[in-house]
């Protein structure tokens, strides 16, 4: 909690004025978050100062509100260029993602318990965005759009979270998914400036070669240049989910990319009879498999 508010404090995300009559600010709450690391343990305990944005009125204090994020599928083409090319891919996050956001509506805010002034009859105007806003999102990729581009990077056309820079036989791509950046090039120093200029910009974590993102473990043998994408983690999760962790592993009775319609389904008693032994069939399959 300490060093959420360092943040909000170092970003100077509000300032404290006497509140304005006919104003309600809106409330806010602490949120508590454990951030699992590559090998599924605890890595790091998080503490999010969160507004109440659903207090928000649309025209009032909101806009837009989308954020565009990488497509997985523009990742996988990126990390196939890396791996053809053997360019280095480095990894990085951005802190406190959202306070970086400027928002142009008048928002204000209660003071966070527990972290409250000496005059507590004070509110917090909002100078930047902080979590739980409807905006919040979106102001904070249009701050980094502008930066990134500034430094000389260009917005791919077809996928806005794509973007390049190049200088002679020098490339860059940077791929970013709301706060997580990969940084794909061939040429160490350039990929070092360029994550030079993040951390001077914006609060950074450096975490070196890429190996784990989005929840997808990354396994690279460059010598072969050849690189592989896991997410066993997440099937983990989702069989702990519905209490299947323990279940033994067993062959489905349905082909790989079938495609199932209505007009597929039967119409006659015979076929609905026919259907009914079919599944009873496959219901004894299942039973076998995870007996």
């Amino acid at each position: 909690m300490k060093s959420e508010m360092d943040s909000m404090s170092k970003n100077q995300v509000w300032d404290l004025v006497d509140p304005l009559e006919g104003i309600v600010p809106i409330r806010n709450k602490w949120i508590f978050k454990k951030k699992i690391g590559v090998d599924g343990k605890v890595e790091t305990y998080k503490a999010r100062l969160v507004a109440k944005g659903y207090r928000q009125k649309l025209g009032v204090d909101y806009e837009e509100t989308f954020l565009p994020v990488s497509m997985l599928k523009s990742i996988r083409i990126m990390l196939a260029i890396a791996a053809h090319y053997d360019y280095e891919v480095w990894q990085m996050d951005v802190k406190t993602a959202f306070l970086n956001g400027y928002i142009e509506e008048d928002i204000f805010m209660d003071q966070p318990k527990g972290f409250e002034s000496k005059d507590k009859s004070k509110v917090c105007k909002l100078k930047r965005s902080i979590y739980g806003l409807k905006q919040v999102s979106r102001s904070w990729n249009r701050r980094f759009d502008e930066a990134v581009k500034s430094f000389g990077f260009i917005k791919n056309e077809d996928e806005p979270c794509v973007y390049k820079k190049a200088s002679g036989s020098m490339i860059a791509f940077l791929v970013l998914y709301v706060d997580d950046i990969l940084l794909i090039g061939n040429d160490i120093g350039m990929l070092t400036s360029v994550k030079v200029w993040l951390s001077n910009t914006f609060s950074m974590k450096d975490l070196g070669e890429a190996n784990y993102i989005l929840g997808i473990r990354i396994y690279r043998d460059r010598p072969k240049r050849l690189i592989g994408l896991s997410q066993a983690l997440y099937l983990d999760k989702v069989l702990k989910r519905f209490n299947m962790q323990d279940s033994r592993r067993g062959l489905l009775p349905v082909r790989h990319g079938i495609h199932l319609s209505k007009a597929m389904s039967p119409k006659t008693p015979e076929e609905r009879e026919k259907m009914a032994q079919k599944v009873i069939l496959m219901s004894r399959c299942d039973l076998e498999v995870f007996d």
